[in-house]
């Protein structure tokens, strides 16, 4: 039996020295719970110290959009009570996570789009934008994709679109431009269980676009069973409700790593794909390509 635990993973197809990152967010959310704060807490710290990371996409190391210029945001946070926080396609804050967590505390589940950002400045968080590096290479490296003629190499999404025609943003086109998800789990001393997720999308993308990440059922999930968080292309984790899928088998008698298996192997090899998972009885963090992560736990 679990006492209580942490699990973070920097997304899917992140590199696996991304670990180091997952390793320092998942140990100072430990320590919350050691220090007897809530899970919720804690997947919020981990999140957020991921946020700050510049590797990640997410917060600081968000993936610009299709004009290399426009930075939107999604997070949520759940727990076992039922308490859900979410922002979508918010823009210039620097930790989404602890604008959905403020959300929680609203009569509403979900702000959106420029209500977020108004809704963040009134709570306090400061006008942010700024890109990271790495975000600027995995943009320049999309930017030549594109410039080949390629995107389709780059996201299977983009195969039989014609990108000059779903050009949605403002001005100029897309001849003018020639890692994923974060999210974390976590069970404190109470049994009490919390899930929280942040993304700057799955690039390449249009303006507006939202995937799996904020989506509850599909990018999370937390319950008496078991906190849930999904990562990889969001488009089909929302077909299949991933997290909510894997959720329900636990919650059905199924252990956790085995649910959390089938759960991947509902997608063919080439749509990326990750889950990690923790309840009472066990945990997992797996996934179809390569996903960094790191976990703590503290059994009874």
């Amino acid at each position: 039996m679990i006492h209580y635990g942490v699990i973070v993973h920097g997304g899917a197809g992140s590199p696996s020295h991304f670990s180091d990152g997952c390793k320092v967010a998942c140990e100072s959310a430990f320590g919350f719970i050691e220090a007897g704060k809530s899970a919720l807490d804690a997947v919020v710290e981990a999140v957020r110290i991921l946020e700050d990371d510049g590797r990640f996409n997410a917060g600081y190391g968000s993936a610009l959009r299709l004009d290399g210029k426009t930075v939107e945001m999604d997070a949520s946070v759940m727990d076992s009570k039922g308490k859900i926080g979410i922002v979508i396609a918010i823009r210039n804050v620097k930790n989404p996570i602890q604008v959905a967590r403020a959300v929680l505390e609203t009569p509403h589940v979900a702000l959106a789009g420029e209500g977020a950002t108004a809704f963040a400045r009134k709570q306090g968080f400061a006008q942010f934008y700024k890109v990271s590096d790495y975000a600027m290479e995995r943009y320049k490296e999309i930017k030549q994709k594109i410039k080949e003629g390629n995107l389709s190499g780059e996201d299977y999404r983009w195969k039989d679109y014609d990108i000059e025609k779903l050009w949605n943003y403002k001005s100029g086109s897309y001849k003018d431009i020639l890692c994923d998800t974060v999210g974390s789990v976590a069970i404190d001393k109470k049994g009490m269980l919390a899930v929280a997720n942040s993304t700057g999308g799955f690039s390449p993308m249009m303006q507006g676009r939202v995937g799996d990440s904020p989506m509850i059922g599909c990018g999370f999930y937390s319950g008496p069973a078991c906190a849930v968080a999904t990562t990889g292309m969001g488009e089909e984790i929302i077909k299949k409700m991933l997290a909510k899928t894997v959720y329900d088998m636990v919650a059905n008698g199924k252990d956790i790593k085995k649910a959390c298996e089938l759960g991947i192997k509902m997608f063919s090899s080439e749509i990326k794909v990750g889950i990690i998972a923790i309840s009472k009885e066990g945990y997992a963090s797996m996934s179809n390509t390569g996903m960094a992560s790191y976990t703590l736990t503290h059994f009874l």
